[in-house]
């Protein structure tokens, strides 16, 4: 790839200052230079990309370093997936006839058509936008007809949110005189059959090796989130957040060295913004605090996106960054890192979980009790989160992102109870918060001892704790009503601030 690619024209409508003006002319002047293959993955968010303007600046981003070759993951633009998932809701409750006038496909249509026409893209580029549309317009007309929206059909219709960014982002480059290829991940990555949360299979690495080898040396626009289901060949989704799996799955798969996760926040903070206004951001994350903040409420990152990096043979590491302020550091994540000095790095809340206290209803030291009890989770295809033992009981938590839809919630409990009532009694308690305080366990007498002294303080009664196995995560369970106290009042404790 030449430099002269891989940098706008000198007639670009990209905005830069002068002094990048000047740094443009100078670089079209050196030799042509040739550029190896990817060597970063980037990610943007769907706030990152959310209109035109922000297109713009994600694209200076992307060509801002000469000597990279990034390989681009988006999300779907804005509020794009919420829109497409209530546009499917609304084409149950309407004529096939009126499916075209529907609120959320307007906005999404208006949304899309009016980006290229601010990005003034060639009107080819427009028509293959606007096929999609159409597409999309007759797939919600087939919902309404059927009178059926399958998770099937639901992970095909939130697909188009990414087909439909990433076709624009990838036409604005090219016209721009960057050179700029679109690929579909469900084209290469391979998942389970579980069409909204599906787990991405080994294959699939190899498959985005060769599907995004490029000769020319273009920047890849991938659209995240997606996969095809290895059995029925179809589009799957790899849950909300899912993009972030896909930018580590592609960094592993292409061996570049580093990927970076752009977010509309500071890397990773020390607790949710939203309920801590002195929150600030942690500069080195593990691998494993990275996942235990992600599963345990902290939504800046994908579950399963350290997985990849896990896994790979070489370090892979993965730096949130933030997407509207480019001076700050970010967030480093690495396979290791010195805790010498770190007592917490997180404290992170999961609202709205279920408590179940499962005792056996034999001898004290019944064999096999606790297969039992698992077992009967994985016949209900029920995901557990936080679990405490005894020789003849069990307490454990129900992840709030696994449970049935709402309005079943209450008969699933009580087909678990009956399947329980076989060897053991069961109380189910709801409505309770997970506390996790990600930090350095090895300190965790220091950790509980002022824990327990801010709860006393606040008289905020802990029904559960268990310390996980990763060794950086305790959890304590309390009351939902308590939840955003808890956390403000450790934050408090712990890093001062409010």
């Amino acid at each position: 790839m030449l430099i002269e690619a891989c940098l706008p024209k000198p007639c670009s409508r990209l905005r830069r200052n002068s002094s990048r003006a000047r740094w443009f002319a100078a670089a079209l002047q050196q030799p042509a230079v040739s550029l190896p293959s990817y060597n970063v993955v980037q990610k943007y968010g769907g706030s990152s990309v959310r209109d035109a303007a922000r297109m713009r600046e994600v694209a200076q981003i992307v060509c801002r370093d000469p000597a990279v070759l990034p390989c681009v993951v988006l999300s779907a633009m804005g509020k794009t997936t919420n829109n497409l998932l209530a546009a499917g809701e609304a084409a149950l409750g309407c004529k096939s006839t009126e499916v075209e006038r529907l609120t959320p496909l307007a906005a999404i249509r208006d949304l899309h058509l009016s980006t290229c026409a601010e990005l003034e893209l060639p009107a080819a580029d427009v028509a293959e936008v606007a096929a999609l549309l159409q597409q999309l317009e007759q797939l919600l007309t087939g919902v309404s007809l059927m009178q059926e929206l399958t998770a099937r059909t639901s992970a095909n219709l939130v697909s188009f949110g990414e087909r439909l960014s990433t076709r624009i982002f990838a036409a604005f480059l090219r016209s721009q005189g960057v050179a700029a290829t679109q690929k579909d991940a469900f084209e290469f990555l391979v998942s389970t059959d579980v069409f909204g949360d599906g787990d991405i299979l080994p294959q699939s690495y190899s498959n985005a090796e060769v599907a995004l080898a490029e000769p020319h040396g273009a920047v890849a626009v991938v659209t995240g989130f997606l996969a095809r289901g290895v059995a029925s060949g179809a589009i799957t989704t790899l849950g909300r957040g899912g993009s972030d799996l896909t930018a580590t799955v592609l960094g592993r798969a292409l061996g570049v060295p580093e990927v970076q996760v752009y977010k509309d926040v500071d890397g990773v903070l020390t607790a949710d913004p939203r309920l801590v206004t002195g929150a600030v951001s942690v500069p080195f994350l593990t691998y494993d605090e990275a996942t235990e903040l992600a599963y345990f409420g902290a939504q800046v990152l994908h579950p399963q996106a350290m997985q990849p990096a896990i896994s790979a043979l070489t370090e892979l590491h993965v730096r949130v960054l933030n997407s509207y302020n480019l001076a700050s550091p970010g967030t480093l994540i690495t396979r290791q890192r010195d805790m010498s000095d770190t007592l917490l790095t997180s404290v992170v809340r999961k609202a709205n979980v279920t408590l179940l206290d499962i005792v056996s209803t034999r001898s004290l030291g019944q064999i096999g009790f606790l297969a039992r009890v698992f077992e009967v989770m994985s016949q209900n295809q029920i995901s557990v989160d936080v679990v405490a033992t005894s020789e003849v009981s069990v307490s454990l938590t129900l992840d709030p992102s696994k449970l049935w839809s709402k309005p079943i919630v209450d008969t699933e409990l009580e087909f678990l109870q009956a399947a329980f009532a076989k060897f053991a009694t069961v109380s189910v308690s709801k409505r309770n918060a997970v506390i996790s305080l990600i930090g350095n366990v090895q300190r965790s007498n220091e950790i509980l001892e002022r824990t327990f002294r801010v709860f006393g303080r606040e008289a905020i009664p802990v029904k559960m704790i268990s310390q996980g196995a990763s060794k950086v995560n305790i959890s304590l369970l309390v009351d939902d009503k308590h939840g955003d106290a808890a956390v403000r009042a450790l934050h408090q404790e712990f890093w001062g601030g409010h």
